[in-house]
C-alpha cells in the first residue's frame, strides 16, 4: 500500500479496547436481563452449551475451545459444578479430569435457551440484523488475525 492510499483511509479515532469494553458490557447486560429468569448469567448460558455440545472434555481443551484462560475457566466452573450443573469426573487417565454436564444443568440450558432466544432477536432488533451481521463479520476477522498471529508465534 502506498501513502497516497494509505492517507485515504480513515483513521481510528479512540480507544478500541475502551469502546469494546462498553459495548460487551451492554450486550451482556442485555443477554444476563433476559437470562436471569433462568437463573443463570450469559457466561453460564454459554458455559453450559459448549460443554452439553462437546461432551465431557478436559478443562484445557473446554478453555482452548472457549477462547479463555484456564483460571477464568475454573472461576466460571465452580459456582456451577457447585450448583449441580456441571460435575467433575475421571479423564482417561488417573491424573486427569473431564467437565460434563449434569442431567440438572440440560435441564436449566433448555429452560433459558428460549430466553436466550429472545435475548438474541431482541439484539437483532435492537441493532438491525444487518448491523449484527456485519458486527460478527468483523468480529470473525478480527479473532482470526489474533489466532493467526497467535499460530506464528508459536
Amino acid at each position: 500500500m502506498n501513502a497516497d492510499t494509505h492517507a485515504s483511509l480513515p483513521t481510528p479515532v479512540g480507544c478500541t479496547n475502551f469502546k469494546l469494553r462498553q459495548f460487551t458490557r451492554r450486550v451482556t447486560q442485555h443477554y444476563d436481563q433476559h437470562l436471569a429468569g433462568a437463573g443463570l448469567k450469559i457466561t453460564q448460558y454459554s458455559l453450559l452449551t459448549h460443554v452439553d455440545r462437546l461432551g465431557p472434555l478436559a478443562p484445557g481443551e473446554l478453555a482452548r475451545r472457549m477462547d479463555m484462560g484456564a483460571s477464568t475457566l475454573t472461576r466460571n466452573l465452580q459456582p456451577m459444578i457447585a450448583a449441580g450443573w456441571l460435575a467433575m469426573g475421571e479423564g482417561a487417565d488417573a491424573r486427569s479430569r473431564t467437565v460434563h454436564i449434569t442431567d440438572a444443568g440440560r435441564e436449566t440450558r433448555r429452560q433459558a435457551q428460549r430466553r436466550w432466544k429472545a435475548a438474541q432477536v431482541a439484539l437483532n432488533d435492537k441493532l438491525g440484523a444487518a448491523t449484527v451481521v456485519a458486527l460478527h463479520d468483523l468480529l470473525d476477522q478480527g479473532l482470526a488475525a489474533f489466532h493467526e498471529e497467535d499460530t506464528h508465534a508459536s
